[in-house]
């Protein structure tokens, strides 16, 4: 983006793990940023950070810290968003939220930008990012969806511990050594840590993410329900979703199940998830070639495999779909949405 208009970028979060990975991005991608304020609770504030090979001082975020501020991506918790995010539109400042405080909000875009970037006109000053899961699954369902229409999706997912913050890797990690050395092993933190009652992550499969609701789906399930519905702009579509945790550091899983509206050649599906942009189709069982969490870590696609027509309703197939969770789960989508509106006004 050389000899183009350059953009005054905040991101507050900037030391957790998304905002690493957000910085990271905005600089391998060469985003035409004229300053960078860095911005975070009061406890990270003095901290410095390398960018560009400029060393950056992190301030306690409020809502003056958004003066003159272009595009602020915000990943410091659904509590700073809410309290923050409609300041800093208020300065004029296009938010990007990573949380969940805006998502089903109807007057905020739900963005993916391979599925809906054209709904990102129509923000009023707040783009929310969706929950990791859901930008996964939507990216590889998209192509599909404007070919066959897609009736139902059910989802079971096999989670990273990365989605619940550095100190679950470090949790699971600590567990693991506890386990291996004969030790009993403690946990104070998974599934859910505001939560009384803690369950063993190493070694295990924990079919809880986030808090239960009334009708006994978590919040996370929920999240990918209502999430891949406003995504797709389908009231009537169905979708029910199961979602684990597993003792995997970076990457989700999902099986997913769909039942589309037509009849389908299999090898068109594939060939449509090969053209999908953001999509890498991994599909040989010849050669035992299918999407794995240890080969996404660090990449920025979205990983198909496993592709293959339901034995027994004629309209349904099943996949297995894999990516990053904090790059196109989190991250890169914040930026690609970045990228988008700086592209619009450089026009």
């Amino acid at each position: 983006m050389s000899n183009q208009k350059q953009f005054n970028v905040a991101v507050v979060g900037a030391t957790g793990a998304v905002g690493e990975q957000i910085l990271k991005l905005l600089e391998q991608r060469k985003f035409p940023i004229r300053n960078l304020k860095l911005l975070s609770s009061a406890r990270s504030a003095g901290k410095t950070v390398m960018f560009n090979g400029v060393e950056h001082t992190i301030e306690e975020a409020k809502p003056e810290s958004f003066e003159g501020v272009d595009f602020a991506l915000f990943s410091a918790g659904g509590d700073v968003s809410r309290a923050l995010a409609p300041a800093a539109v208020e300065r004029g400042a296009v938010c990007i939220d990573n949380t969940s405080a805006y998502r089903m909000d109807p007057n905020t875009p739900l963005i993916v930008p391979e599925v809906n970037a054209d709904v990102i006109k129509e923000h009023k000053g707040i783009i929310a990012n969706p929950n990791c899961s859901t930008i996964q699954m939507v990216a590889a369902l998209k192509p599909l969806y404007d070919r066959y229409g897609i009736s139902r999706i059910i989802v079971s997912t096999y989670q990273a511990v990365s989605g619940a913050g550095s100190s679950a890797i470090n949790e699971m990690l600590r567990q693991t050594k506890e386990v291996l050395e004969g030790r009993e092993v403690e946990a104070d933190i998974l599934p859910v840590s505001s939560l009384p009652v803690k369950h063993q992550i190493a070694f295990n499969a924990v079919p809880q993410i986030d808090k239960f609701q009334d009708n006994g789906f978590t919040y996370e399930e929920i999240k990918m329900i209502q999430e891949t519905k406003k995504i797709m702009g389908d009231d009537d579509l169905q979708v029910t979703a199961t979602c684990v945790r597993i003792p995997v550091v970076y990457g989700h899983s999902e099986s997913v199940y769909v039942e589309l509206k037509q009849d389908f050649d299999i090898n068109e599906v594939r060939q449509l998830l090969s053209d999908a942009p953001g999509v890498t189709l991994q599909d040989d069982i010849g050669t035992q070639t299918y999407p794995l969490a240890t080969d996404a870590a660090g990449k920025l696609d979205v990983f198909v495999g496993r592709v293959r027509r339901d034995l027994y309703h004629p309209l349904a197939l099943n996949m297995w779909i894999v990516s990053d969770n904090l790059l196109k789960g989190a991250a890169w989508n914040a930026v690609q949405i970045a990228e988008h509106l700086a592209s619009e006004r450089q026009e």
